[in-house]
């Protein structure tokens, strides 16, 4: 009985050995930080995909070895930020978003604002999450707008969408028509669309064409964009 309860042991010893263990949480740490330094940020649910347990994570997030940029979001503590990083972060947590409006105004150098926080939008029927930080404003964009004007850059080594010039000044007017008739606002954000407008063909990232495009399959074209866009031209 002696022997048997021995041997047991020694199988068990084999088996799970301390050192074994701690060489497989030295692998997933060693993977986890190899794949952070690829993909410059990545989720919970991406590291558990490649194996790395959430145990692992955890435990190196206690270690220093990796930061929480947002819940279940990590980066690594020395990873070089852009100055667009919280773009970068939006990507990562609205996957299947586009950063817009103002964000993708500020990200185009057509304003010298900071946004005090980041637009992204989302199509007809996407989820939409409850994200603590960073601070998202998330717009809900129809079918006939969203997929168009589309634009992918490389922040942090992440791929974000973001809306080309042209679109973000036609989804400016868009929100401004929106603001006046749901809330009888006033005509702020017409003027702020017709700034960015002259800004981006006065930079030109832009073309009248473009635009005109953009807001004719929008629908603002002739009451809205047309009138504004042909005082701009005149006046150049």
């Amino acid at each position: 009985m002696i022997q048997v309860i021995a041997k047991n042991l020694a199988i068990f010893d084999v088996l799970y050995h301390p050192s074994d263990m701690e060489h497989d949480r030295t692998r997933q740490e060693d993977h986890a930080a190899s794949l952070l330094r690829e993909r410059g940020m990545m989720r919970l649910s991406e590291f558990l995909r490649e194996g790395i347990t959430s145990a692992t994570i955890s435990r190196m997030e206690q270690k220093g070895l990796l930061n929480q940029l947002s819940r279940g979001l990590y980066q690594l503590p020395d990873a070089p930020l852009d100055a667009n990083h919280t773009l970068a972060v939006a990507a990562k947590l609205v996957p299947n978003g586009v950063i817009c409006c103002d964000s993708a105004l500020a990200f185009h150098e057509l304003t010298d604002r900071i946004p005090p926080l980041v637009w992204v939008a989302i199509g007809p029927r996407e989820w939409r999450p409850r994200i603590e930080r960073p601070r998202i404003q998330i717009e809900r964009f129809g079918p006939k707008v969203f997929d168009k004007g589309l634009e992918c850059h490389t922040i942090e080594n992440v791929p974000v969408r973001i809306y080309s010039p042209a679109k973000t000044v036609v989804d400016l007017f868009r929100n401004a028509r929106i603001q006046h008739a749901v809330y009888e606002a006033t005509g702020g954000g017409f003027v702020h669309a017709t700034q960015a407008m002259k800004e981006a063909l006065r930079l030109r990232k832009t073309t009248p064409a473009e635009i005109a495009r953009f807001a004719v399959e929008a629908g603002i074209w002739e009451k809205i964009v047309q009138p504004r866009l042909e005082a701009l031209t005149v006046d150049a």
